[in-house]
């Protein structure tokens, strides 16, 4: 049996892109939805990836499949991996603050290490796995601070939905194995395209967008910069680590992305980072640290049990 992946330095760059980008999908969100309803917001986000994906895929000389079973694949996926879980966030973020949405999305990687020990043959379960997910999401919620939680069960099925679909994007990120020898492009541009058809429908059927006002330009801006950075390149991003790191691995991106937030509000924003949110990344670096393995490992080697000298 393989033994559990660690990420080389190129998967973490990728993680941490990947935690920045999406770290801006709660904001966009936010903006799209003070004008449109939440099947609108995720149609238009997948339906403008699918078409820019598509066209991408084309321009780059890349074939999509052609047959009804080797789609049907992307359509688990898309599932899985974006209606599902976009829906469910969308509307919970109806109910319930982005702060509260965050710490509850965190607990991604939790299912991912429970449904990865019993799911697949190379990502058990082990102590070091274990420690590192408790740490995640304590320095998470560190670092969002206890007014977030303010009201908790008050609105428990926003808080359901989140919960929803963090354990969908933990079936998806272990779904998603099966793309390893494909190009991330056209795993991206087949899961996105899958959605959209299976969104379009229910769209029409519960949002019947003929009725809306016509949104203004801060929502389609929101709506596109949802597509194309929080979808497009986002998950050219994910399937690449996904294929050379694991799904567990990959999942730890919702540790990063409160992360992510806060450090471009310190810097493109100016805003002051207080101690506890200090404590909340320290936190995270250690169950990042634990989960990877390497850093215990090495520390095991240089600070263990010094040798009995024999006379």
């Amino acid at each position: 049996m393989p033994p559990n992946r660690t990420m080389g330095p190129i998967e973490w760059l990728l993680l941490i892109a990947l935690s920045i980008i999406w770290g801006g999908s709660f904001f966009f969100a936010k903006i799209a939805l003070t004008e449109l309803p939440p099947f609108c917001v995720v149609l238009g986000r997948v339906g403008i990836a699918a078409v820019a994906l598509n066209v991408l895929v084309r321009g780059l000389g890349h074939r999509m499949p052609a047959s009804v079973v080797a789609w049907r694949p992307f359509f688990i996926m898309g599932a899985l991996n974006n209606l599902v879980p976009f829906s469910l966030i969308v509307w919970g973020q109806t109910q319930i603050a982005s702060g509260l949405a965050s710490i509850l999305n965190a607990t991604t990687p939790l299912f991912t290490v429970v449904l990865a020990h019993f799911l697949t043959g190379d990502e058990k379960l082990t102590a070091n796995r274990s420690a590192g997910v408790v740490l995640g999401i304590g320095g998470v919620a560190t670092m969002i601070g206890p007014e977030a939680l303010t009201g908790l069960d008050r609105h428990i099925l926003g808080e359901l939905a989140v919960i929803g679909a963090a354990l969908s994007y933990a079936f998806a990120g272990i779904f998603g194995r099966r793309f390893r020898g494909q190009p991330p492009l056209v795993t991206a541009t087949g899961q996105v395209t899958a959605t959209t058809v299976m969104l379009l429908p229910l769209v029409l059927f519960v949002d019947r967008p003929w009725l809306l006002p016509m949104p203004g330009s801060l929502a389609w801006g929101a709506v596109i910069g949802l597509a194309l950075l929080c979808t497009a390149v986002a998950y050219i991003i994910f399937f690449r680590i996904l294929s050379a790191a694991g799904a567990t691995n990959l999942l730890l991106v919702t540790f990063l992305i409160p992360v992510s937030a806060l450090l471009l509000g310190t810097t493109l924003l100016h805003e002051h980072i207080e101690p506890r949110q200090l404590a909340g990344m320290v936190l995270i670096g250690l169950g990042l640290a634990a989960i990877d393995g390497r850093l215990l490992a090495f520390a095991r080697a240089r600070f263990g049990k010094p040798q009995r000298r024999t006379l």
